[in-house]
């Protein structure tokens, strides 16, 4: 049953005897002072639905605790140290001194109802809240979009680590697949010597090509032997665990290989593939970690924080972490989602981002709220250097014909296509405009006139002006957000956005005391 805190205080209660000493503006204070007025009860009401049992630990004593974990970056049993032996975080959460903290294993607890409830990032969603009663972003025309990589809790795994690693979890996991390992995996024995209940890498002839090769295939088919051995498709209704098991380990055995050289793919012989699957899993231990570049030059592994705020404050009105890699993770495709979903917009504003989110689908979802992009338009590259460029082809709506520099219009088809081929032939134009033999073709991106609209826009003083002012502010809200907490603590994209959303409550939380946050006969308030 739900838990609530006694309205009497303590004789030894850490706020009445020293609550004079916590410093002013702090979120100790804060929390020693409104905790129950931020997180009431009835907050949490839905998570203990039934009247019986022993009472839980109050809401806003837990709420309180992951809000100073999330802030302070500390792990569940370093949290529960705080709270037994640092009087500040007694203050913060009511407690006497002579009291001990909880067990660390209730924040685990209070972890899985919050993310199997109906609302999982409700202590987000509070201080967000908090936000708008206080006016602080209330009118104010611009949010900025940005992401950030963040760091996995895992190693990542090689081919071969991944197959042995994964093909063990199937025998833990899937009843009877021990048996059948047993069995029908005995290639990588045959070749090391060593079976699949060693953790250990094989000892092979590592920097020998064919050594690797051969590795490669005893393990690929050792694999498939297991997968044939079992009865998949009943596995996979049956979903849970052992279907997941299974699911991971036909990934793995298929993502990092191709056909040996001279192989047609028939006969056994693999090799680790020359190319980089675009959506690798990168371990088995957290298979929704992956591989990311945020430039050319640097590459992480791990999951992608995308972030909303508004940059006058750099407080955060939405976030979300997602996979590293996929379209459906990208900037452009995650930021869209965000900025229209956030309610803290009540009116027209200006979206400032770099060029990651200037796609066409971002600026049609843009121009259909008419609301503004300020963001950095992607650059355009000639088809032959120093030459034309799409924008020197005028695109007429109305007639859905293209024009060339050289005055020469064709169709545009349904699909954007436009072919120009023998009009190029002998067009005092054609060698700076194409290369090819056949004369110049173009497909148009079903949002091409919007496209050519924000780049002309982009060219405007003002908008020069005022993405340079606003939009390298949500730097700062990303240093908050990361300093001291670049690696994510858990396995997962649930687990690791729900630990985002309280991350930037807590950052929120101080960044609105810092702005002179208050309670008064009117609610809520900036000084």
């Amino acid at each position: 049953m739900q838990g609530e805190s006694s309205p009497q205080r303590d004789v030894l209660d850490v706020e009445s005897l020293a609550g004079h000493l916590l410093a002013e503006g702090s979120v100790f204070r804060f929390l020693a002072e409104h905790r129950q007025r931020l997180f009431p009860d009835a907050l949490f009401a839905d998570l203990f639905p039934s009247g019986r049992g022993r009472p839980s630990i109050p809401g806003e004593v837990i709420a309180s605790v992951i809000v100073l974990q999330s802030l302070h970056g500390l792990s569940d049993r370093e949290a529960v140290e705080a709270l037994t032996f640092d009087l500040r975080w007694k203050a913060a959460c009511g407690f006497p001194i002579d009291a001990k903290g909880f067990d660390a294993s209730s924040l685990t607890v209070w972890r899985r109802r919050l993310a199997s409830s109906g609302r999982p990032q409700r202590i987000f969603e509070v201080v967000r809240d908090v936000i708008a009663a206080t006016g602080a972003v209330k009118g104010r025309q611009r949010r900025a979009l940005d992401s950030t990589i963040l760091d996995d809790a895992v190693a990542r795994q090689d081919t071969v680590t991944q197959l042995i690693a994964q093909v063990r979890r199937v025998g833990r996991e899937v009843p009877g697949a021990h048996q059948v390992i047993g069995e029908r995996c005995t290639r990588l024995a045959a070749l090391t010597g060593q079976g699949y209940d060693s953790t250990a890498k094989p000892r092979i002839a590592w920097d020998d090509a064919q050594a690797r090769d051969e590795l490669v295939t005893a393990l690929v088919n050792d694999a498939l032997a297991l997968l044939d051995g079992l009865d998949v498709e009943t596995i996979t209704a049956a979903g849970g665990k052992p279907a997941e098991a299974i699911a991971l380990l036909a990934l793995v055995a298929g993502q990092d290989v191709e056909p040996a050289e001279d192989s047609d793919g028939t006969d056994g012989q693999w090799r680790i593939a020359r190319r980089v699957a675009p959506d690798r899993v990168i371990s088995t231990v957290d298979p929704e970690a992956r591989h990311a570049h945020k430039t050319v030059e640097r590459r992480q592994d791990g999951f992608k924080a995308h972030v909303v705020i508004e940059p006058d404050t750099g407080l955060a009105t939405m976030v979300e972490l997602t996979k590293a890699a996929g379209p459906d993770n990208s900037d452009a495709t995650v930021g869209a989602r965000l900025v229209v979903a956030d309610p803290t917009i009540t009116g027209p504003v200006e979206v400032l981002g770099d060029s990651a989110y200037a796609t066409g689908d971002m600026l049609a979802t843009l121009d259909a709220k008419q609301w503004a992009p300020l963001v950095k338009p992607w650059p355009i590259r000639p088809a032959v250097t120093g030459g034309f460029t799409i924008d020197d082809f005028t695109h007429d709506a109305a007639t859905r014909t293209l024009t060339c520099p050289a005055g020469i219009s064709r169709p545009i088809s349904g699909k954007g296509s436009v072919t120009f081929g023998a009009a190029c032939h002998g067009c005092a134009l054609a060698e700076q405009c194409t290369t090819a033999k056949r004369g110049r073709k173009i497909t148009l991106h079903p949002q091409d006139l919007l496209q050519r609209q924000h780049r002309q826009r982009a060219l405007d003083d003002g908008f020069q002006a005022t993405y340079r002012q606003h939009r390298p502010m949500v730097e700062r809200t990303i240093a908050w957000l990361t300093q001291g907490n670049r690696k994510v603590p858990y396995r997962g994209v649930t687990r690791n956005d729900n630990w985002l959303h309280n991350r930037a409550a807590a950052i929120n939380l101080r960044r609105l005391l810092t702005l002179g946050l208050t309670h008064g006969p009117t609610g809520w308030a900036l000084a």
